[in-house]
């Protein structure tokens, strides 16, 4: 039996900056929305003018001016014991690694300076992923160029007095050399920091494998968590380097897309997008985990590692080598490669990668396998760029958050699928919408692999399970909207309201949010008083709908009631609530592709529902309810037009309205919905006749 049957591995902490995000959690939702975190360079890296150039031979330019960039991060180095002035001799990757580090602590409930519990920090370790020099070495080493500069100053004449003024100058434009310097620029040291300053006493080490490096790290922290030498262990990729060196370097490969965005798999993929990215994985064994009470929220199976040996160059991914990390991780699992539900590749979108990745995953997962397309294939490159030494851990990091949260994240700017794939002929389907990853009762847990390749030849693939136990506490990370209400004695004051929620809104941000819409949850409002709702998913949005609101209360401040077409609701007074409630159901004829879509990614009761109902339709020999409902994305329309024909036929659509038309009466129910009647209409009768207790759940 491998290793990690023996002593499976938990991950209980996820921790990260992104492009667009500096929280996992902002990550996830980034995901979830489909946004594209690709920008042009941002002048706070470089110039653009100064180094771009569209022909891809132009020598000394770069034909690509776009990425994904992390947002500005607040940094007081004096939390962390670091003065000051050695701020411009720090490496960017070593300061906001200690803040990651200190967000995972926070998210896995650990460390009394942050109100969580204590550990043992001598047991304790942190390896993370690292690649090549740090982005501190071009300017300090540049500055060391100046026998160049004077030779050629001189070369042309000047004198000695000049030369020297000149070279001083050009000295002032770069980091000066001082006794911190040599430290601020060493990779080995962003790891270094983190124990030294979260004072841990386990192994401390950073490992290059190119683009694998973060499952490279990750492999070695599991191997020292089953060897007994740690308790627990950080592991994760770094890497902050969007420079013009990095831009350069696959300038030439070349490696970049000369569009706007990365598409891994589709028919227009061209190349790749470089993003920055820090992420980092709290890792326990397993029993451990359970003991202590921790969130978990995956755990890691099977690792694989490989080389591709003998090959074409250096460089050129090689499908048989890849191939051989997926066979040893799933052998390391013990599992079926088949018995997943969802692949992260390494996708990076480049001509030559993408198809020499899938060939390597046809070898693996075969082609007619009789099970059909049934695991989702997504990259998050396509959203973030390739983070380089950090892109496993993002790919990590996106599919345990996806089995913990029980949904099939999307891949964007996808298109249609290249042809020369063969998509429709293998296992796989590209996810381009995000989708309930619903599990029959009684099948097997949901699973996850993950890849990452590297130049050299370095090649790793990781194996992921859900955690079966049911959350504890709340768990969801997916931002939803919530209602926001306000209340006044007349509409002058309900516009005063307004003022003061916007003001406040301005100051406090995301903790004024929550303390607007907490406050709206079970509100007491006079039957006089008027009243304005709506609901919301964010600040900007709850600024913007209650400008809309004072603007139409300004313009009809004697209405008795009005509604906005962007979602808002007003009446002067309340209605008296004498009247009777009916709940009415829908019959045959009211199903859609995809209805109620986000309520089952949302509910768990939900989504659990659906699966009992997949196990009745397998044990039937039918195909399961939810991928009829919920099925994967359509590239085009006669594959659309057959996903509605069937559910059009009676069983999966009187099952699905009957499904949803029960889960939904039973949150409301739940939320404090108490009807006087139920009615239906057509099938919905038999959900009326269910919701009024007449029918059982049998």
């Amino acid at each position: 039996m491998a290793e990690l049957q023996k002593t499976p591995i938990a991950i209980i902490g996820v921790a990260g900056i992104f492009a667009q995000s500096d929280a996992a959690r902002i990550f996830w939702n980034n995901i979830l929305d489909k946004v594209d975190c690709i920008t042009e360079v941002p002048p706070s890296r470089w110039n653009v003018a100064d180094y771009y150039d569209p022909d891809p031979k132009a020598p000394d330019k770069v034909y690509c001016k776009r990425g994904g960039f992390i947002p500005d991060i607040e940094f007081d180095p004096l939390e962390f014991g670091i003065p000051p002035n050695q701020l411009d001799v720090t490496d960017t990757s070593q300061l906001l690694s200690l803040v990651v580090a200190r967000e995972l602590f926070k998210d896995a409930g650990y460390g009394e300076e942050y109100g969580g519990r204590p550990f043992d920090r001598q047991r304790t370790g942190v390896v993370l992923g690292v690649a090549g020099g740090q982005k501190l070495i071009v300017p300090l080493s540049s500055r060391l160029q100046y026998p160049v500069w004077e030779r050629v100053l001189s070369h042309y004449g000047l004198p000695p007095e000049q030369v020297e003024e000149i070279v001083e100058a050009i000295k002032l434009a770069y980091v000066e050399w001082n006794e911190n310097a040599f430290p601020g620029l060493l990779g080995n040291v962003i790891a270094g920091r983190i124990a030294n300053r979260f004072d841990l006493g386990g192994m401390n080490c950073v490992i290059d494998a190119a683009c694998a490096s973060s499952l490279a790290a990750l492999k070695t922290a599991v191997r020292e968590l089953q060897a007994g030498q740690a308790d627990m262990m950080i592991a994760g990729g770094v890497d902050t380097d969007n420079s013009p060196f990095n831009f350069m370097c696959f300038s030439k490969t070349p490696a970049f897309s000369r569009g706007d965005a990365p598409r891994p798999f589709d028919e227009a993929a061209d190349g790749m997008m470089v993003g920055e990215g820090i992420g980092m994985l709290l890792l326990k064994r397993l029993s451990d985990a359970e003991r202590d009470g921790d969130r978990i929220y995956a755990v890691i199976l099977g690792i694989g590692a490989s080389s591709d040996g003998r090959f074409k160059s250096i460089y050129a991914p090689r499908p048989e080598g890849q191939a051989l990390a997926l066979k040893r991780a799933y052998e390391d699992a013990g599992v079926s490669p088949l018995s997943i539900g969802l692949l992260e590749a390494h996708g990076t979108g480049t001509k030559a990668g993408d198809p020499a990745e899938f060939a390597g995953l046809l070898e693996v997962f075969g082609c007619q396998n009789g099970q059909g397309q049934h695991i989702a294939l997504g990259s998050v490159k396509s959203q973030i760029g390739h983070t380089k030494a950090a892109a496993g851990v993002a790919g990590l990091i996106k599919a345990a958050l996806a089995l913990d949260q029980r949904v099939l994240p999307p891949t964007i700017n996808v298109t249609r699928p290249s042809p020369k794939l063969g998509i429709e002929r293998s296992p796989f389907y590209l996810n381009t919408e995000a989708r309930p990853w619903v599990k029959p009762v009684g099948g097997p847990p949901r699973r996850a692999g993950v890849s990452a390749f590297g130049f050299g030849g370095t090649n790793f693939h990781v194996v992921l399970e859900e955690y079966p136990a049911e959350h504890a506490g709340p768990y969801r990370l997916r931002r939803v909207a919530q209602p926001l209400l306000l209340w006044a004695a007349s509409p002058q004051a309900l516009i005063e309201a307004c003022d003061r929620a916007l003001t406040d809104l301005s100051q406090g941000g995301n903790a004024v949010f929550h303390r607007l819409t907490d406050a709206s949850r079970a509100p007491e409002i006079p039957l006089d008083a008027a009243r304005l709702g709506f609901v919301c998913d964010s600040v900007s949005e709850a600024q913007a709908m209650l400008e809309a609101a004072r603007r139409t209360l300004r313009s009809k401040p004697e209405a008795v009631a009005w509604d906005h077409p962007k979602g808002i609701f007003y009446r002067r007074h309340g209605i008296e609530p004498d009247g009777r409630m009916v709940v009415l159901f829908p019959g045959q004829g009211a199903q859609y592709l995809n209805m109620g879509r986000e309520l089952v990614m949302n509910f768990p009761p939900l989504q659990d529902l659906f699966g009992q109902l997949d196990a009745l339709f397998i044990e039937e020999g039918l195909q399961p309810l939810s991928s009829v409902v919920y099925p994967p994305p359509a590239f085009d329309d006669e594959t659309l037009r057959a996903q509605q024909l069937a559910l059009q036929a009676t069983d999966y659509a009187q099952a699905s309205i009957g499904a949803l038309s029960a889960g939904i009466f039973r949150l409301l129910t739940q939320a404090g919905l108490r009807p006087d009647f139920t009615a239906g209409h057509s099938f919905g009768e038999l959900s009326a006749l269910w919701a009024g207790g007449m029918l059982s759940d049998g």
